[in-house]
């Protein structure tokens, strides 16, 4: 027996081996690396010097970076609304409706497409002469042309909506992959005792569902705290700095102005914010298990 237990261990590190290699190399030694970088003036071209906490001083009072992390918190506002409705959107295509299997892969497409391409399309759409403008003009809802991603009073909110669009699937299986874990016999006992669709819903599904619940949480507002691409694509954080985000101004900083010690700086007190909003998640989400009704 511990033979065995022993040659799938080995099989186990065999294959993770590689991924954690690839970890290590790209993502916690550039974490780690960043630390001491961040009490430096490191430019690459001129010589580097120690500077202590002074670009974290600096941080505190440059007005963009403060404009890109409110920019970045105002972000997190989808993550709820994605988690919802890619809830509601798991419950649905977990039943035996017809069609549900298109309807699966439809809302699974976005996520399989890359970034780039989500971004050109919804461009086109958004267009002055675009698709949506058509749309709404013919509704009567609007009653001319608006610049979606031009305007400092729009252009925040319909990224917010791209990324909304792009990620739901990826919650909508992930949630799914939940549901289809919960024993079918406790729908039953509560169906016998007298339960409807909206208390199966309250009171069995979504306390069954609460790890899901945290972990979908967690990686949807750690990535609207990064939210780099789309943003990037369509509007590279403009117009003005209405749409200028956490991750775009670190990247702008770092690999546009070359100055690595003040982006790692800024690239730190962005992981804190995390760190901070993923213990309050926690703590929100420590109860589990079925409720009465």
């Amino acid at each position: 027996m511990k033979r065995w237990a022993r040659s799938e261990s080995f099989s186990a590190w065999a294959f993770m081996t590689p991924g954690l290699v690839f970890l290590a190399i790209f993502t916690f030694w550039p974490i780690l690396y960043g630390i001491p970088l961040a009490l430096t003036d490191y430019s690459v071209i001129a010589e580097t010097r120690y500077v202590g906490f002074e670009n974290f001083t600096r941080a505190f009072q440059d007005h963009n970076f403060t404009v890109s992390l409110w920019n970045s918190l105002v972000y997190v506002l989808i993550v709820p609304i994605i988690q919802v409705i890619s809830i509601l959107m798991a419950i649905l295509v977990n039943s035996r409706l017809p069609g549900v299997k298109m309807f699966r892969a439809a809302y699974y497409i976005p996520v399989v497409t890359s970034m780039v391409a989500v971004a050109l399309i919804w461009s086109w759409l958004l267009g002055n002469n675009g698709v949506v403008n058509y749309l709404l003009i013919q509704a009567g809802i609007i009653d001319g042309q608006v610049s979606w991603l031009s305007s400092s009073s729009t252009a925040l909110y319909v990224l917010m909506f791209i990324t909304m669009w792009k990620g739901l699937g990826y919650y909508m299986m992930l949630y799914l992959a939940g549901l289809q874990g919960i024993p079918s016999d406790l729908y039953e006992a509560a169906r016998v005792d007298g339960a409807g669709p909206l208390r199966l819903v309250v009171h069995v599904t979504i306390p069954l569902l609460r790890p899901h619940i945290l972990f979908c949480t967690l990686i949807s507002i750690m990535g609207a705290v990064r939210v780099f691409d789309e943003v990037y694509i369509l509007t590279k954080g403009g117009p003005g700095t209405s749409t200028l985000t956490s991750s775009v101004y670190i990247f702008q900083k770092g690999l546009e102005q070359f100055n690595f010690g003040y982006a790692s700086a800024l690239g730190l007190i962005v992981s804190v914010i995390i760190g901070a909003l993923s213990i309050l998640v926690f703590r929100f989400n420590r109860k589990g298990g079925v409720n009465s009704y």
